[in-house]
């Protein structure tokens, strides 16, 4: 069985950084795309940013200049390094992969963890 586990979030002030970071365990062989999403109250779930097994990102304009995503393969890990943050980043974060486990081809999702900007 394959986990993701976010941690890193946290309260935060605006203009401040935070590091989230996203565990995958289990029994993986492959881990292609990873991915940043976002959640706030009343809102739909929102991509933020890819990164491929190559290293290939790709940002939503929301963040671009501001978040940085990256990945360290030898532990089945994304990053998501946010800096200027705003009271608008507020909202769950979650992470996808894209994960092969010897059988099954599938997205992962983990649990999500709450970051929170004060103004």
């Amino acid at each position: 069985q394959v986990q993701l586990v976010e941690s890193g979030g946290g309260l935060v002030q605006a203009g401040g950084s935070l590091r989230l970071s996203c565990a995958a365990s289990g029994s993986i062989v492959n881990i292609n795309a990873m991915r940043w999403f976002r959640q706030a109250p009343g809102k739909q779930r929102e991509l933020l940013a890819t990164i491929t097994r190559g290293d290939t990102t790709n940002y939503a304009d929301s963040v671009k200049g501001r978040f940085t995503i990256s990945r360290d393969n030898a532990k089945n890990t994304v990053y998501l390094q946010m800096n200027s943050l705003k009271p608008e980043d507020a909202a769950v974060y979650y992470c996808n992969a894209d994960i092969f486990d010897s059988s099954t081809f599938r997205t992962y999702w983990g649990s999500g963890t709450q970051v929170t900007v004060s103004s």
